[in-house]
């Protein structure tokens, strides 16, 4: 049955069609402005690490602080979203950290800094939670996924451009000039976002029993497993060890840049096929599942690239793999749950997806400074596909039960 708007969590600021539009505009422009803070500077920030240390366990550290930090404040932000019924302040607060972390980053004397800085940036990236749950409700419950869709889409879209910038910026002001201008542009974003209107939800006080309940349903759990999944991947090979083997291949920092931005550019092309796939009554597991393999095929590509040639194309395989099935996942993880619990199944679903970004960080720097980059690469496809699979054949026997 379809509801208003005022009964959705965190609710549209006018029952007006033109009042949701509006707002829509306001937070995919805000989305589009985070993707810029949190990635102007990050396709040469494992060789900017890498300037501070020579000890690749150490930059997996470094690094790793993102997940970490995504991991511990995701959770209890979408509880606390949902208790006060109201998203804008954390939203705000986020990008307040966002232009901190950049700001502490691109200051840093050593590597204490940049893992303060880091950490920083790992809180920030908790803001995807509320603005996830703020834009999908400005849509009916059962276009959840079609929302996150558009949202991943234009926050892709935002990365593409800061990627596609950091080698040139660095040309001409060092690594530091990258992680200034992020400062600028999260300011940016708290002026975009201030005018936006809210109408807040009745206050809605957490329940341990409900978080419980929450991480026992399977359409909420295999979501968060998978995305912990894709996350894992994605922080072990384009965030973290293959731009260090691109450099290794005689990669420049624009080369760097551009490798990212190939990699970026390939995610809306992947949230539009996995629209259309879904548009045409294609399961939501087929999608995923066929996007696993997919990223498997990129990282072994990556454990394999004799040249950067084809370090490019393991890229393209990874973005377009990412772009297809992170969507579909985001919007899977709340599309069955009731409007007050949505935030907090999101905060569940954006918790797994960290630490998967802490596990790849730390885990596979770990790995590569035991056997080497290219065999973490291999061992990291294996699991990939292995896990992937896995959960994915779960979450069809999932689907089957709920049908039925």
């Amino acid at each position: 049955m379809n509801q208003s708007p005022a009964a959705y969590n965190c609710p549209s600021p006018a029952g007006s069609t033109g009042g949701r539009r509006l707002t829509r505009g306001i937070y995919l422009a805000a989305v589009f402005l985070y993707g810029v803070t949190l990635y102007l500077y990050l396709p040469t920030l494992p060789t900017y690490i890498q300037s501070k240390t020579d000890n690749l366990a150490l930059v997996g550290v470094v690094l790793s602080m993102y997940g970490l930090w995504q991991a511990v404040i995701r959770l209890p932000l979408g509880v606390a979203a949902d208790w006060i019924g109201w998203c804008k302040p954390f939203i705000l607060i986020g990008f307040v950290l966002a232009g901190l972390g950049a700001w502490t980053m691109g200051v840093a004397d050593g590597v204490n800094g940049l893992i303060v800085g880091r950490a920083f940036t790992g809180l920030a990236a908790g803001n995807f939670v509320p603005l996830v749950v703020v834009f999908s409700s400005l849509f009916p419950p059962r276009e959840t996924v079609r929302a996150s869709t558009i949202l991943t889409t234009v926050g892709s879209l935002g990365i593409l451009l800061a990627s596609s910038a950091t080698g040139l910026l660095n040309e001409c002001g060092g690594y530091s000039l990258a992680f200034f201008l992020a400062v600028g542009t999260a300011g940016l974003a708290i002026l975009v976002v201030l005018p936006a209107r809210e109408r807040r939800r009745l206050p809605r006080r957490p329940a341990v029993r409900t978080i419980g309940r929450l991480i026992a349903r399977q359409d909420v759990l295999l979501p968060s497993l998978l995305g912990a999944v894709i996350q894992y991947v994605a922080a072990a090979t384009t965030y973290g060890f293959l731009p260090i083997l691109a450099k290794q291949l005689g990669a420049t920092d624009v080369t760097q840049s551009m490798l990212m931005s190939v990699q970026v550019g390939m995610l809306p092309l992947g949230s539009l096929v996995a629209a259309a796939a879904i548009t045409r009554r294609m399961d939501n597991w087929q999608v995923v599942s066929l996007s696993l393999v997919f990223l498997a095929v990129g990282a072994g590509l990556a454990a394999l690239a004799p040249s950067l040639l084809l370090v490019f194309i393991a890229q393209c395989c990874i973005g377009f793999s990412w772009g297809t099935c992170y969507p579909v996942l985001t919007g899977m993880s709340i599309q069955d749950v009731t409007e007050a619990e949505r935030n907090t199944s999101m905060g569940l679903y954006q918790t797994g997806c960290s630490l998967g970004v802490f596990g790849g960080s730390w885990v596979s720097g770990v790995l590569a400074d035991m056997m080497g980059i290219r065999p973490m690469f291999g061992l990291t496809a294996s699991l990939c596909l292995a896990l992937g699979l896995l959960v994915s054949r779960r979450l069809v026997g999932n689907t089957e039960a709920l049908n039925h």
